[in-house]
C-alpha cells in the first residue's frame, strides 16, 4: 500500500523512516523537499541516496489534492477548487494585501454544524479532510503563486505569510488532522510560519478548544455572531451544546497558552437580527472578562438565505459602540465578491451524507463558487 507522505508531520515521518531502517535526518531532508521546496518527485531530491529514492518510489508518494478550477478576482483575490474525491470538492482563497498574503483553507468537505447564515452548512456534510488534503491546499497554492524556491539553496519572498482555517468546515471537529497540518505549517523544515500568523476559527467546540490550547496553540478566532444564548442557539446551533457560559471561560483558558494576548470574535452583521445598539452593549457585557477584538463581517448573501446585510451606517454605529468602550474593532473588507469569494460564501461540491440536502451532490459552476465563511 502506497503511503501519502503529505499526511505525515515531522514525528510521523521520522517514525516512517525508522520503520524502513533509516536515520531520523532522512525525515528532515524529505520534509524540506516536500514542503519548503514543493517537490513531489523523489528523483529530484538530489541529496538523498539513490537507493533510498528507489525505495520511496516503491512504497510512498507525494499526492496533494488536484486543482480543478482557479479563478482570479478583479481585486487580486484568487480562489482554488480542489478535487478531494468521491464527488467532493473544497475551496481555498488567497487574499493579497500590501503587508501580507493570506490563504484561507478548508478542513472538511461540507460542515455538520448548520449555522443558519452560512452557505457551506446548507450543503450538508460528507467527511473530514485528511492531513494531505488540508496541507495540500497550501502546497498547491504556493505552486500556483510561484512561491516555491527553484532549488535547495535559493530563497523566495514569502507570498503566503498568513494562513487562516476559516474555509469549509469546522476545524475543531477534525481536530487530529487539523493539529498535524498546523504542525507542518509551523515547522521550520516545512513552511516555518509563526504561530501568530496561523489562525484557527471555531464555532465554539469547547473541549476541542482546550485540546488545541494544549497540543498546538495558534491564534484563535471564535465565530460568535450573537450576544446571548437565545439568538446564538438560532444562528449557531452548536451553542445549544456549548452555551456562552461555557464558551467564554474556554476563551480565557485558551489565552493562557495562546501566541496572541487576545481572542478575535467574528460577528456577521445581519440586518435587523443582531445589529442593534442594545446588542452591541450586550456584547460588551458578555466579553468584559475576555481580552478580545471584534471583527465585524458584512453578511454576503447566497441563494435561499433569509438574511440581509446590515446597512453600512448600522455597521459603523455598531462598531463605534464597541470602540467607545475601548475594544479594538475592525470591519472586514469584502474581497473577491465578483467571483463569489467573499467571506461567508464558501461552497464547492459536497456529496451530502447527513440527508440535510436529500443526499444529493451540489455542484456550483465557476461563476457560482463561494468562499471563506
Amino acid at each position: 500500500m502506497t503511503i501519502n507522505l503529505l499526511d505525515l508531520d515531522a514525528a510521523s515521518l521520522t517514525a516512517f523512516f525508522a520503520g524502513h531502517g533509516e536515520k531520523p535526518f532522512r525525515a528532515r531532508q524529505v520534509l524540506r523537499w516536500m514542503h519548503r521546496f514543493g517537490e513531489s518527485d523523489f528523483d529530484a531530491m538530489t541529496d538523498i541516496a539513490r537507493s533510498l529514492r528507489e525505495k520511496l518510489k516503491a512504497v510512498a508518494a507525494v499526492l496533494p489534492p488536484k486543482v480543478v478550477a482557479d479563478a482570479l478576482s478583479d481585486d487580486g483575490t484568487r480562489k482554488f477548487l480542489f478535487d478531494v474525491g468521491a464527488g467532493n470538492a473544497v475551496e481555498a482563497v488567497f487574499i493579497p494585501e500590501d503587508d501580507r498574503g493570506t490563504l484561507c483553507i478548508s478542513t472538511q468537505a461540507g460542515c455538520a454544524l448548520d449555522c443558519s447564515f452560512c452557505s457551506t452548512g446548507k450543503q450538508g456534510f460528507n467527511r473530514n479532510l485528511t492531513v494531505a488534503e488540508i496541507i495540500g491546499q497550501l502546497w498547491q497554492a504556493r505552486h500556483a503563486l510561484d512561491a516555491y524556491p527553484g532549488g535547495a539553496d535559493m530563497r523566495v519572498e514569502r507570498v503566503i505569510s498568513n494562513v487562516v482555517l476559516m474555509g469549509m468546515g469546522e476545524p475543531l471537529a477534525n481536530l487530529d488532522n487539523t493539529v498535524l497540518a498546523l504542525r507542518l505549517m509551523l515547522d521550520d523544515n516545512a513552511y516555518g510560519l509563526s504561530r501568530r500568523r496561523v489562525t484557527v476559527s471555531t464555532s465554539g467546540l469547547v473541549p476541542a478548544m482546550d485540546r488545541l490550547r494544549d497540543e498546538c496553540p495558534v491564534a484563535l478566532a471564535v465565530s460568535l455572531h450573537a450576544p446571548n444564548d437565545g439568538l446564538r442557539n438560532e444562528l449557531v446551533p452548536i451553542n445549544r451544546k456549548y452555551p456562552l457560559r461555557e464558551l467564554m471561560p474556554a476563551c480565557q483558558r485558551y489565552l493562557e497558552k495562546a501566541p496572541r494576548d487576545f481572542v478575535t470574535f467574528e460577528y456577521v452583521m445581519l440586518d435587523g437580527v443582531n445589529d442593534a445598539d442594545a446588542q452591541a452593549r450586550e456584547l460588551l457585557s458578555l466579553t468584559r472578562d475576555v481580552p478580545c477584538k471584534f471583527n465585524l463581517i458584512p453578511f454576503n448573501p447566497f441563494p435561499g438565505s433569509p438574511y440581509r446585510r446590515s446597512p453600512a451606517l448600522r455597521i459603523r454605529r455598531f462598531a463605534e459602540i464597541l470602540m467607545a468602550a475601548g475594544v479594538v474593532t475592525t470591519t472586514r473588507k469584502t474581497r473577491g465578491d465578483d467571483i463569489d469569494a467573499a467571506c461567508g460564501q464558501l461552497a464547492g461540491q459536497v456529496l451530502d451524507r447527513t440527508q440535510r440536502t436529500g443526499r444529493r451532490s451540489i455542484t456550483l459552476h465557476l461563476d457560482r463558487q463561494e468562499a471563506c465563511r
